[in-house]
C-alpha cells in the first residue's frame, strides 16, 4: 500500500505538468511511449508473440498511432504505416515455416491498435474546445474508482465479484467505486463552477462517473482475463504496487474513449 501511495504521489504531479504546463506535443509523445511500453508488456509478458520482429514493428505501429490523433488522425501516413506493417509481418509469418500463426498476427494487431488509439482520447480531449476543462475527467472517473473499490472492500467486502479472474474483488468494492465516481465527477463539477464560473450539468456528470467508473471496472477485469489465461499476476515492475503500465492503466484505456464520447455527445460543461 504505501509504494502504491508514493507512486501516485510522484505520478500525479507529473500528469498535472503533462496536461497543463507543456507544449502540446508533450502528449502525443508521452501517450507514444505509454503505448509502446504497454504493447511491450502485453505480447512479451504472455509470451503471446514470440517473434522479436512482430512485437517490434508492433510496438513502433503503437508508438505512431498518437501522433496521427495529434495531426488530425492523418489517414494517408496511417495508409502508409498499416500497409508496411502487414507487408512486414505477412514477409515473416511466410519465412517463419508456418511458426507464426494467423491468430498471432491478429492479436499483435489488435493490440498494437487497441492500446494507443484508446489512450490517445486524452490528445483528442486536449483538442477540443476548452480541452484543458475536460482532459483530467478519465483519470477522476477511473483511478478514483478504483481507489475508493479498493478501500470499499477492503472495508465491507464479503462477496466475490469475480473470483476466477480477480480475487481481492469484492461486490462491494464495486458498488464502492461506482458511488466514488460519481461523487468524485460531481466535486470536480462544483471546482468548474466555483473555480472557473463555467455552468454545469451535474446529472450529465453523474452519468460520466457511474459509466466511467463501470467501464474502469471492465477494463480493469478485462486485462485479468488475459493475465489468467498466461498464469501472471502483473504485466511488468515498472511501478512499484501497482506492476506494469498496462496494470495501472488497464481501467484508463477502456474508460477514457468513453469519456470522450460522452463529452462529445452529451457535454456536461458550457463552455462559452
Amino acid at each position: 500500500m504505501f509504494q502504491r501511495i508514493m507512486v501516485a504521489v510522484v505520478c500525479v504531479p507529473l500528469l498535472i505538468l503533462l496536461f497543463f504546463f507543456l507544449p502540446p506535443i508533450a502528449m502525443p509523445i508521452f501517450i507514444s511511449i505509454l503505448s509502446m511500453i504497454g504493447v511491450h508488456e502485453v505480447l512479451w509478458s504472455t509470451g503471446f508473440v514470440k517473434n522479436v520482429r512482430i512485437s517490434a514493428y508492433s510496438i513502433v505501429l503503437a508508438g505512431l498511432i498518437p501522433f496521427w490523433s495529434f495531426i488530425g488522425e492523418g489517414t494517408f501516413s496511417a495508409l502508409c504505416v498499416v500497409f508496411v506493417y502487414f507487408t512486414l509481418i505477412f514477409a515473416e509469418a511466410i519465412s517463419s515455416h508456418y511458426t507464426v500463426t494467423m491468430e498471432k498476427m491478429g492479436g499483435a494487431f489488435f493490440f498494437a491498435t487497441l492500446i494507443p488509439y484508446f489512450l490517445s482520447s486524452f490528445i483528442r480531449l486536449d483538442q477540443m474546445e476548452g480541452g484543458k476543462y475536460l482532459i483530467l475527467t478519465p483519470l477522476v472517473a477511473a483511478f478514483l474508482s478504483d481507489a475508493f473499490a479498493l478501500f470499499g472492500g477492503m472495508l465491507f467486502g464479503k462477496h466475490k465479484l469475480a473470483p476466477e479472474l480477480s480475487p481481492k474483488k469484492t461486490v462491494e468494492g464495486a458498488v464502492s467505486g461506482l458511488v466514488g465516481a460519481v461523487v468524485s465527477m460531481i466535486v470536480y463539477g462544483l471546482v468548474m463552477r466555483f473555480a472557473f464560473q463555467l455552468e454545469v450539468n451535474y446529472l450529465l456528470l453523474a452519468l460520466y462517473g457511474a459509466l466511467g467508473s463501470a467501464v474502469s471496472q471492465l477494463g480493469d477485469l478485462s486485462f485479468s482475463y488475459i493475465k489468467r489465461q498466461y498464469d501472471l499476476k502483473d504485466f511488468g515492475n515498472l511501478l512499484p504496487g501497482h506492476g506494469g503500465i498496462l496494470d495501472r492503466f488497464d481501467s484508463v484505456i477502456f474508460c477514457a474513449p468513453l469519456i470522450e464520447i460522452l463529452w462529445r455527445l452529451l457535454p456536461a460543461l458550457k463552455l462559452s
